[in-house]
Formats: C-alpha cells, structure tokens, sequence
C-alpha cells in the first residue's frame, strides 16, 4: 500500500483544503502517515502571508526530502502560486501546484517518480469559479471548519493573498448547508465557517449573502455553535447586526482584523475604514451580544510609520480591550506597494513595538478573563490535558479547564469559573 504524509503551512483556509485533499488520497487506498515518518509522497501545503512563511515551507520540504530520499514531493498553495520557479528548484521538489485545481493533485502525482520535475501553477488573475473541495471529517471530534469562499479583491498594499488566490469566489450556498448537515450527522457539534475573505461571501452569487447564510446555518439540527473566522470590520455593520443577532447559535466572537490603530497608517496600507468606524462597530458589537469577545490582529512598523503613529495605535488598542490578539511584525511581501516604499522600519523598532502591544493586549486579555469568574459558561470539552482535566472552549472563545469524574469529551457542560493561570479559565463542573 502507498503511503502519503502531509504538512499543512498558514491558515485555517489551507488546513480545510489539506483534510479534503488527504480524504482524496485515503479514498483512493493510500495510507497515510504522520509527516515525521517514511512516506511514499509528501504533500505540503505552503503559506506566503509572510517572509517567514516561505522560510518554514523551505524548511519542510526539506525535511521531508531528508526523511526519505526515494520520495515524490509535492508542494501546493500560495508560496508555490507566488514563486512556483523558486519552489521547483527547490532539492526534492518534484510537482508544483498553486491555489487551484488542487483536486487534480491525486492524479498528476501518480504520474511522477523522484527524478520528475512539473511545474503545474496556472495564473489566478481572472479565475472566477469556485473549486468545491469537501470535508466528509475532520481531525478534530467537536469542531469542524468549513470553507465558504475563496479569493480577496481588497488589495490592501502590504498583502501578497489577493496576488495568490486571485479574486472573490464564494460556494453555492445549498453545497455549504448541505455539508453542514452531514457534518452535523457525523457528530460534529460546533462548526466556523471559514475563507481567504469572509466577509465577501455572496458578492459573487445572486440572491444570498453572508447573514442569510448564517441565518440557513442556525436552522440546521445537530449543530449547536456556529462561528465565523475573522472578517472585516465594516460588514460589521448595523444591518448586519441586525439580521444576524437572532441567530441563537451564533458564538459571540467575532475577530475582527485591526492592523492599526492609526487613521494614517490605515490609509497607506489601503484598509477600508477609519479608527472611528471600527470603535462604533465594536460598541455596536458589545451592545448585541452578552458576553462578547472582540479579538484582533495588530501589525507592527508597517513601511512609514513613525513614533507617532505608534502612539496612537497604542492608545486606540488600551481604549478596545481586545480579549485576545494576533501580534505581528510587517513583513515587507515581493510584489506589493508597500514592499516599495523607502520609508521602511528597521527591524529592531519592529520587535520593539511588537513587544509593547503584545504587552497591553495580554493586560486586556486577562482583564476580559477575570471578569468571567464567579460567572457559570457552558463549555464544549474538546480533549484531555496531560494533568487529568478536560479542556474546552466557551462560546465567547475562552479555554476552560475543568475536572470531572467521567470522560466528557464531545460533550457540553456547565462550569464554574474560578480562577486564571497563563490566559487559561480553570473551574468546576457544576449540574
């Protein structure tokens, strides 16, 4: 029997296209194996979003050319769409695919032996059709992500994703609920409904849109929360609000991408609203949802920003309180305006600035955390740590961990909160 290991890279996008690509390989007799053990093939699926992203896929296919020299590798996703020459080169290398046509990937491997070199990458710029991947199941026993859309057409002027995953293209609706249900059927409790832009699904389509979808989700029996991935704060808007805060399984969380707290800096990286309108979606946010969650992600020395700038990304972040943020360093991305710009930020104010917003964040990471004890939440226990407990999340996205004299995986439950350690809720169960 043939075996095949795969190495997921970036975002929970390229993790759902991993699993329906590895269910093609299991459905065709392949046996597949964890990715540190001796396979015939490897699959790797790149992220780009950063330059440390290319360095890790490197890094990987390298590995894996070390684990077993006699192996056919394939790398697929947005650093081969991006640098597919680049990647080719690469020792080990034998097929190069992007961000389409990735269902192909089964059949053009078979094909190969180790001496192979096909570069298979097409152009996205005009690619208007939706490749429909599924997930029939998941590594995960509670959770299942599905993806809804792919593409981005905002073109923010530091991000290399609109370059490789071409534009907005967003499922049929009917082929999303249906897959929702049959997750549901495989026990499947909580789903998130994933993309390269959330926030666009439906633009593409006639007669349907992100709330709708929402509001056919919640309907479904079997599944108890629905979640969203991060998406864009002004289609956070009122009417949204509106039509989606009957949604009784709708999690209130919601990540909502900052990247600064500066109007000038937004306007250089090309975002498509002001400080302003991201505090009055927040408040509006609050105001709808009990117990919401607002978490983030905060780039640092983007191309011209100045000490300034800084400051008042600072003080916007300690206004927020975010529950929870993804802090990251600009990366400066070939082929992107900003990658242009001479006003670059050296390194080290980089780190320096990383350093102090991570610092606010996890202040108001475990304000948001210590105003949750005393408070009874239904918690969704996922696993079993290595101390005896079980862990789970809320539905506003805390980690909760909990005792319990019976296994209580999969299962909902009541808990008492009582205390935090290290950005974790420990508590009770309680009948």
């Amino acid at each position: 029997m043939k075996t095949a290991a795969f190495y997921t890279l970036g975002c929970k996008v390229n993790q759902y296209e991993t699993e329906a690509v590895t269910e093609l390989f299991c459905d065709d007799g392949f046996c597949i194996v964890p990715f540190n053990e001796k396979a015939d093939f490897y699959i790797i699926n790149t992220c780009s979003v950063t330059s440390m992203s290319d360095r890790k896929s490197r890094q990987i296919i390298r590995r894996a050319k070390k684990t077993n020299p006699d192996s056919v590798i394939a790398v697929m996703g947005c650093y081969s769409q991006t640098a597919p020459d680049e990647v080719l080169d690469i020792d080990g290398v034998n097929l190069v695919l992007g961000t389409k046509d990735k269902g192909s990937i089964l059949n053009l491997i078979k094909t190969l032996d180790k001496s192979s070199k096909l570069n298979a990458v097409t152009s996205v710029k005009d690619n208007h059709t939706y490749e429909d991947l599924t997930v029939k199941r998941t590594h995960e026993r509670t959770r299942a992500y599905i993806k809804i859309q792919d593409g981005c057409s905002q073109f923010c002027s530091y991000c290399i994703i609109p370059y490789a995953r071409g534009p907005v293209r967003s499922r049929c609706k009917k082929e999303v609920v249906d897959e929702i249900k049959n997750l549901a059927d495989a026990g499947y409790r909580e789903i998130v409904l994933t993309g390269i832009h959330v926030a666009s699904y439906g633009k593409d389509l006639e007669n349907t849109s992100l709330a709708e979808l929402l509001c056919e989700a919640d309907k479904i029996e079997g599944i108890e929360r629905i979640r969203l991935s991060s998406i864009e704060p002004m289609t956070l808007n009122s009417d949204f609000v509106d039509a989606i805060k009957g949604c009784k399984k709708l999690c209130p969380h919601f990540h909502i991408s900052l990247q600064s707290g500066c109007d000038a800096t937004l306007k250089r990286m090309n975002r498509h609203y002001t400080t302003a309108q991201f505090e009055e979606i927040v408040i509006g946010l609050r105001n709808a949802f009990d117990g919401c969650a607002i978490t983030t992600d905060i780039m640092t020395g983007f191309a011209g920003e100045t000490d300034e700038e800084f400051e008042q990304t600072l003080e916007f972040v300690n206004r927020i309180g975010f529950s929870e943020a993804h802090v990251f360093q600009y990366s400066q991305r070939r082929g992107t305006p900003a990658a242009k710009r001479p006003d670059q930020v050296s390194p080290e104010v980089k780190e320096a600035r990383s350093k102090i917003i991570i610092d606010a964040t996890e202040l108001s990471r475990n304000e948001f955390l210590k105003s949750h004890i005393g408070k009874t939440v239904e918690v969704l226990f996922e696993t079993e740590t290595k101390d005896g407990l079980y862990e789970g999340k809320t539905a506003n996205y805390i980690t909760v961990h909990a005792e319990c004299d019976r296994d209580i995986r999969g299962q909902f439950g009541n808990v008492l909160l009582e205390n935090v350690k290290n950005g974790i809720m420990f508590g009770k169960t309680v009948d």
